[in-house]
């Protein structure tokens, strides 16, 4: 898709700042300005948030952005020569509630080789995880997979993790919570748009809620709204008919079709 939109897709470049209110919206981000007719925001909720907005979003939508945190959560990956642990009759599926590894899976591409073991640590014990020096960290981890699948899995050849609170586009899990009333208070702010600012994203989604699956989802059903709502040459069409996006999805304008 993105090969196919060519020039149109503006990478690395951070949108700090959306203007709204008249006819069109403008979009300051790093090194560029893009007018468009609509705009769709499809990063985390909360990060939709730390954007400068012009005039200020309503107090409502705002309190919604403070209230949706992402929990702490960390991928980890250790890597072998071959998923040694199948010839013992296992699959390399665990759940566990000693962790800090909690959620295992075999991850080994579909050749069967190298062999990968790749789990998910969360909530507390991955912050105090994050905390503790890389070969700690490794040592940690490597020594859950070794109690699980054996003292092989204590030798990986390497070892990779993703600490997802420390991305500056994601700061946090996949799916994120609210505290008790954040629903039933400020529920309804989330996918209303603000005149021609629309919100996407995994966390709006209606189904697969916070996953890849939703994400679409989500983004078809802003681009419905956006076309539906008839103004102009259709969905955040700039002046020289160029689409805008970023590296992190934080802003979306879409050419029409």
């Amino acid at each position: 898709m993105a090969e196919g939109l060519g020039d149109s897709v503006v990478l690395g470049a951070p949108v700090r700042r959306i203007e709204h209110g008249g006819d069109t919206v403008l979009v300051e981000a790093d090194g560029a300005r893009v007018r468009a007719e609509h705009v769709i925001v499809s990063v985390p909720t909360t990060l939709a948030g730390r954007i400068a907005y012009d005039p200020p979003l309503p107090g409502y939508r705002d309190q919604l952005t403070q209230r949706m945190a992402h929990g702490a959560l960390t991928k980890c990956a250790a890597v072998y020569e071959e998923p040694f642990w199948r010839a013992d009759g296992l699959n390399g599926q665990v759940v566990s509630d000693r962790g800090p590894a909690k959620l295992i899976f075999d991850n080994s591409p579909p050749g069967g080789t190298p062999g990968v073991l790749m789990g998910f640590i969360d909530g507390q014990q991955a912050l105090d995880h994050s905390e503790l020096p890389l070969e700690e960290r490794l040592r940690t981890v490597l020594d859950c997979f070794a109690r699980l699948f054996g003292p092989r899995a204590a030798n990986a050849e390497h070892y990779v993790e993703r600490i997802w609170a420390e991305e500056e586009w994601s700061r946090g899990g996949p799916v994120c919570s609210m505290p008790c009333g954040g629903w039933t208070s400020y529920g309804p702010a989330l996918r209303a748009p603000i005149g021609r600012i629309h919100w996407a994203g995994a966390e709006t989604a209606v189904v697969w809620n916070g996953y890849m699956d939703g994400a679409v989802r989500s983004g078809e059903a802003a681009a419905r709204a956006v076309l539906a709502a008839g103004r102009g040459t259709g969905a955040g069409v700039t002046g020289d008919g160029r689409c805008w996006a970023r590296t992190s999805d934080l802003l979306l304008v879409r050419q029409a079709l």
